[in-house]
């Protein structure tokens, strides 16, 4: 080569190396319906294995290039896809990966000489390792909390989109592949938040607390949005794997290191890769029975401590839930204190699958972003009285404030969900469609400051009033935070007579949830369907109101005024007392004696009680959400609840005829008992001291009703027993999948068994029933009661079958003792209603 020629040869290589240049790769992988990011996915080029993984994010980077000009991602649940990339230039590929059936007969099985599973050891490891990595060893850790929920609706169908209701946004519907995506599936958006707030935990005692900063939030209905901003942030994004179960969507999921892992689930070690500085086992695993409560999905184990850095796990649709095509779980974690772990981003999906051909689904997406994970010394225990805080400003929208806060930027795809919902809650038709479901949901028409109402109380029909007709309402929040009143009148056609009511109530301190009300009562009621002080109203109200039509069991007029405080003292303690004045007047024949000692003393038929009742209640790990001027409990989580009653009657204070004392207590809990389901129990005991008319002992409710309740015996008639001292046990276990999920013939019906027992000791004294009026002025028998003998107990148990066409349950139930009384049937069925998963 001549010296001459070598500068253009140098210079010809110089051009031809810039013009070639790197190949630069990036892009995202997102999930084509949800339209959420995919993380830890595999990118890689085609034939090779030179690759990378998507960050918690989505996003990839990938340096350099081979022979294949193909660049293919994958991912377990999702369809490969591949696309051509150019060499030698910068470029940005995403992908939308199309979710597909994922088989669970994937894994290899080694027949003959044995060889144990890599996977097993590296498990064994896990459960050893899990007291040490698990957050839930430290003393106390606080960490602050970026929570994102998104909520749409999905799978639009055609036919949906021509309904006329759904024609009058379809410009809203032509505008959505913007968020769907190239490759995704239209969405409607109904709902966004973002909060920010510090969590506080520690862990003896173990309790939890959530200062919620700031909230903002948009969404089709939500209007002032102070319930909302209560439930949006990390005090219900709390997933750890290291518990045995998981509570998700109130249902328990076996987590993939569980302590019974061999039991419940498979493995396959598939590669190890470094994750930062950590290098990791990566591991499959899928549950052994396709409908048991689990997941399917992968796992990252950090090889220095066997601990859990990431996740991705799934529920699938075969598994025993109610109208859930999909759960996923996404968590990245991180190291702290030397030892344990931190939750420092976790994504959740739930896809609900839309009920009928003609409806739609809907899609519920939850991000956290955890950061300033911090490892500290313990808060008093007063620190947690509130276990959610609520700061006054929380709900100020300041765009200026979010810039400068939140975690992680809104995509382009979430500022325009927030622009697009903004439009849809102008819409006259949304707005129409939004106040019908608020009125349903609520049980009352909001029109300005008032709520007028409850809707289901506005006809009624009884033996006694004839047909009736109800109209009442209350002031809401809008009106005052302080301040509620309310009221109602009621007209029978048959008695011809107006029955009415006012009240008033005081909310003197939100904080602590002090309490003062008034009431004012004229009315019909009936005798042995009044629940005592410890009876859960709510669980029966369906119940309860059924009771109020037909034929009325020994009814009753009154008139009462009734004078209420009540207080929370602490997370765990509080207590009311009320002051109750009441006129009865008997619809039925009864009579008792003005001298209860003396048998020759005048018969009366209308009485009047003074009395005076203290509840305590103590709930050690009771959760609240305030909604408007009501508090709502969430109930606890680990926990029994504990109650105590007293009630003190006074004769001639105030006009009452009777002295006597009543004391009832009660204890009740829900035990999670994972593999094999779910256990409720209620034990309660009474006693009144003194001798009374039987009106005023315990009549224990009986259900005539076709309905089931789990606050009476559904085997006993309506006042068929009355007590002045009584026990008893009320038990429920819910077996959930685990019996019929293993019946090959049954497993498919996704059917659920129940079973139930309830057993009662009570009895009456021989001098209370010997102050019971037997005869009227006239000679006429009077109508009496039953007593339980001594010993003998009532007793029924059932077995039930609930998940039928997802929404009934029918129990079976039979009844043990006193079978020979006439008018007594051995068994029922009933019929119940659950809308659930």
């Amino acid at each position: 080569m001549k010296l001459s020629t070598i500068p253009v040869f140098l210079f010809l290589m110089l051009l031809s190396s810039i013009s070639v240049g790197q190949t630069i790769i990036e892009g995202k992988v997102t999930d084509a319906e949800s339209g959420d990011p995919i993380p830890f996915a595999s990118v890689y080029f085609l034939g090779t294995t030179k690759g990378t993984a998507t960050d918690f994010d989505g996003f990839f980077k990938l340096t350099g290039e081979a022979e294949t000009d193909t660049l293919v991602v994958s991912f377990i649940g999702y369809e490969t896809k591949k696309k051509v990339y150019q060499k030698g230039i910068s470029q940005t590929i995403n992908y939308q990966l199309a979710p597909e059936a994922t088989s669970l007969g994937d894994f290899v099985v080694t027949a003959g000489r044995k060889i144990e599973n890599p996977a097993w050891e590296i498990l064994r490891k896990v459960i050893d390792n899990k007291a040490i990595n698990d957050k839930r060893r430290l003393a106390a850790y606080e960490y602050d909390s970026y929570n994102k929920i998104e909520i749409d609706l999905d799978n639009i169908s055609d036919k949906l989109k021509k309904r006329k209701i759904m024609q009058k946004i379809t410009a809203v519907l032509d505008s959505i592949e913007i968020i769907a995506g190239e490759d995704g599936k239209p969405i409607l958006p109904l709902f966004i938040s973002e909060s920010l707030s510090t969590y506080y935990y520690r862990s003896d005692p173990r309790l939890s607390k959530e200062h919620v900063r700031r909230t903002k939030i948009t969404g089709i209905g939500i209007e002032d949005g102070s319930l909302i901003s209560q439930v949006i942030g990390s005090t219900f994004q709390q997933y750890n794997f290291y518990q045995n179960r998981m509570n998700i969507v109130e249902k328990e999921f076996a987590s993939p290191i569980t302590d019974g892992w061999r039991l419940l689930y498979d493995y396959e070690l598939q590669d190890s890769v470094y994750i930062g500085e950590e290098f990791c086992y990566m591991i499959d695993f899928k549950p052994k029975n396709d409908q048991e409560l689990a997941f399917v999905g992968k796992m990252w184990i950090a090889k220095e401590g066997y601990a859990l850095k990431q996740v991705d796990a799934t529920v699938l649709r075969s598994a025993n839930l109610n109208f859930i095509e999909k759960i996923k779980v996404q968590q990245e974690l991180e190291r702290v204190d030397g030892d344990a772990w931190l939750p420092s981003k976790t994504r959740v999906l739930v896809d609900v699958a839309e009920i009928t051909n003609k409806s739609a689904g809907f899609l519920a997406k939850f991000y956290t972003s955890n950061k300033e994970l911090k490892v500290t010394e313990p808060r008093d225990l007063s620190f947690f009285d509130r276990a959610l805080e609520l700061e006054e400003d929380a709900r100020i929208v300041d765009e200026e404030f979010w810039e400068a806060n939140r975690h992680d930027k809104l995509s382009p795809t979430e500022m325009n969900v927030i622009s697009m919902i903004d439009t849809m809650k102008n819409i006259p038709v949304v707005k129409t469609w939004t106040t019908l479901a608020k009125t349903f949901a609520r049980g009352y028409v909001e029109v300005g400051k008032l709520d007028l109402g409850p809707w289901p109380f506005l006809v009624g029909n009884n033996d006694v009033e004839g047909f009736r007709l109800r109209a009442g309402g209350r002031t809401n929040e809008h009106f005052s935070l302080n301040w509620q009143l309310n009221g109602y009148a009621a007209y029978g056609f048959k008695d011809e007579q107006f029955k009415y009511g006012l009240g008033a109530k005081w909310i003197a301190n939100r904080k602590d949830w002090t309490v003062f009300d008034v009431q004012y009562r004229k009315d019909v009621d009936q005798y042995g369907i009044q629940p005592d002080a410890l009876t859960d109203i709510e669980s029966g109200a369906a119940f309860l109101a059924l009771t109020q039509l037909g034929n009325l069991v020994r009814p009753f007029r009154y008139e009462g005024y009734q004078f209420g405080a009540f207080r929370q003292f602490s997370r765990a303690f509080s207590a009311s007392l009320r002051l109750n004045y009441k006129e009865f007047q008997p619809e039925f024949p009864f009579r008792y004696r003005t001298e209860l000692s003396r048998n020759d003393s005048p018969l009366a038929q209308d009485y009047t009680t003074s009395e005076v009742t203290l509840r305590l209640k103590y709930a050690r790990d009771e959760a609240f959400i305030i909604s408007d001027n009501s508090r709502i409990s969430l109930g606890t989580l680990r926990w029994p609840t504990f109650l105590m009653s007293v009630t003190r009657g006074f004769k001639g204070v105030a006009g009452g005829d009777f002295d006597y004392t009543r004391v009832n207590l009660g204890i009740s809990q829900r035990l999670k008992m994972g593999f094999w389901g779910n256990s409720t129990y209620q034990i309660n005991a009474g006693h009144t001291f003194e001798d009374l008319p039987y009106t005023l002992l315990n009549a224990h409710i009986g259900n005539e009703q076709f309905v089931y309740t789990s606050i009476a015996f559904n085997t006993m008639n309506f006042y068929e027993f009355v007590s002045q001292s009584y026990a008893s046990l009320r038990y429920q276990h819910q077996f959930e999948g685990f019996i019929l999920n293993r019946v090959p013939l049954l497993r498919k019906l996704k059917w659920r068994l129940v079973g139930t027992s309830n057993i009662l000791f009570g009895g009456v004294s021989q001098s209370t029933l010997a102050v019971q009026a037997q005869m009227d002025e006239n000679g006429n028998a009077l109508p009496q009661f039953d007593v339980l003998e001594n010993g003998k107990p009532f007793a029924e148990v059932g077995i039930g079958v609930e998940n039928i066409f997802k929404f009934f349950r029918v129990d079976y139930i039979r009844r043990l003792t006193y079978l020979n009384k006439p008018g007594v049937d051995g068994s029922t069925l009933k019929l119940s209603f659950n809308l659930g998963l």
